[in-house]
């Protein structure tokens, strides 16, 4: 186990709660002191695409040398869920590389992390490559321009939970705008998701003298137009899950126009970059879960899978442990619902109603009737963000971090929001030239559906 920091800035209501950022930091310098010797994690995903990053540990031989296991495998997991990946090479000591190994093996601790990335994302075996720093695969990144087209008659859309969202939009501006209810999760027919986006495609369809192009959004991990893993189609059985990745290249043939879909948080990071005009930004959606999406400092969308929510932030032992994939201090349980719900019971409030929103509602009531200790949970949240935005920094180039979602609505963004700012300001100086920010009029300006419908360009 690695030196953990105790945050200058307690969170009110997690007095153990131990950033990742304070721990890092604390050993990336000591380790450097102690004539540190390099560790290169290179992770490769489609179309030979590889993602790299350098750090250091402490010499074999040194008296804390232990603590680079701890400290290679929370940046190898981080990483694997930032980056995504179906190989990992680890370049440097060859017991931390065997360490990974052993952690990622059938039966290892990081077992679902391997057959979720090896089996469901990438479709090829996962696996863990072992050399010398210097033998390390150099970076080769893929940055999209996907997005910004807003020529044209186009269709857009965002797959959520409870409704389809569809908009038709000519040369940038909305001319109709829908949302059709339905019931995706308990599905078990592929074809009950087929026909419900196509008759939504459809009816805006009816609304443009033709169809130049399709852009859509949707919460799951999307490759290549394909979604691999989405909650949305947790009904459908494996046998049939063929049909649901081939689903958007279906539609794109009977609609004959460009078509793409991304996942709902990078759509939202690009809403949010279209509309203030800025780019190097971060989008952080609080809702059911964490989403994420970012754009590039060139305006541009990578191939990286930026799920947050399974990437830790919390190294505390005794961090809640995610109940899907089964690791502790991952960024759901401090940036949704699931935070909200978690922290409530210690002031001595229970969520109540029937669904996860009307639970969240009626914790938020509290906080807008002025309850000390639900404004304790939104302050609680807004540390846990301050201290993991200095820890995303780490892997992101940010200017601009964008948060939105039901937990960031009425007077609880505020508080998030001048929580994380005062303390950046006040524990990470060199990144007080992030601005964290909101969504306000401007930055709606640009909707989810036209920031959708503008990502196909057109020959």
């Amino acid at each position: 186990m690695m030196k953990l920091i105790p945050p200058p800035t307690r969170p009110p209501l997690d007095p153990d709660f131990r950033p990742a950022a304070l721990a890092n930091r604390a050993f990336r310098r000591d380790a450097e002191a102690a004539g540190g010797v390099p560790l290169v994690i290179a992770l490769e995903r489609t179309h030979g695409s590889v993602s790299r990053y350098e750090t250091l540990l402490f010499p074999e031989d040194h008296p804390r040398a232990g603590e680079n296991f701890f400290y290679a495998e929370r940046i190898v997991k981080f990483l694997l869920w930032q980056r995504g990946g179906w190989k990992i090479t680890i370049g440097g000591p060859r017991a931390i590389g065997e360490h990974i190994r052993r952690l990622y093996a059938p039966g290892g601790e990081r077992a679902f992390d391997a057959r979720f990335m090896g089996e469901k994302v990438y479709l090829r075996p996962f696996t863990i490559e072992i050399c010398d720093a210097d033998a390390a695969p150099q970076a080769r990144e893929r940055h999209q321009q996907l997005g910004r087209h807003l020529t044209g008659n186009r269709i857009g859309f965002d797959l959520g939970a409870s409704d389809v969202k569809v908009s038709a939009v000519v040369d940038g501006k909305p001319i109709f705008s829908d949302e059709k209810v339905w019931e995706p999760v308990e599905q078990t027919n592929p074809d009950y998701h087929y026909q419900r986006i196509m008759a939504a495609l459809q009816e805006a369809a009816s609304h443009l003298p033709r169809v130049d192009a399709i852009g859509g959004s949707s919460a799951g991990v999307y490759v290549d137009n394909q979604p691999r893993v989405a909650s949305l189609y947790r009904g459908v059985p494996d046998a049939r899950f063929d049909e649901i990745r081939t689903m958007f290249q279906r539609i794109q043939r009977e609609f004959g126009a460009p078509l793409e879909v991304i996942n709902d948080g990078e759509v939202t990071a690009l809403a949010g970059s279209m509309s203030l005009d800025v780019n190097a930004i971060l989008g952080i959606a609080m809702g059911s879960s964490e989403a994420v999406g970012y754009v590039t400092r060139q305006g541009g969308i990578t191939d990286w899978l930026n799920e947050l929510a399974f990437a830790p932030v919390d190294y505390a032992p005794a961090a809640p442990v995610d109940e899907w994939s089964g690791d502790r201090g991952v960024g759901a349980l401090y940036f949704s619902q699931q935070a909200v719900f978690r922290l409530a019971p210690r002031v001595g409030l229970t969520p109540e109603g029937a669904t996860k929103a009307a639970r969240l509602k009626s914790i938020q009531k509290h906080l807008e009737a002025g309850h000390e200790g639900a404004h304790q949970i939104w302050e609680t949240i807004g540390v846990y963000l301050g201290y993991t935005l200095a820890h995303y920094a780490d892997f992101y180039d940010i200017e601009h971090a964008l948060i939105l979602g039901r937990v960031t609505s009425g007077s609880g963004g505020p508080v998030i929001l001048e929580t994380a700012r005062s303390l950046i300001a006040r524990e990470f100086p060199e990144l007080s030239h992030i601005a964290i920010q909101l969504p306000d009029e401007k930055s709606r300006r640009v909707g989810q559906s036209i920031a959708a419908a503008s990502l196909p360009a057109l020959d």
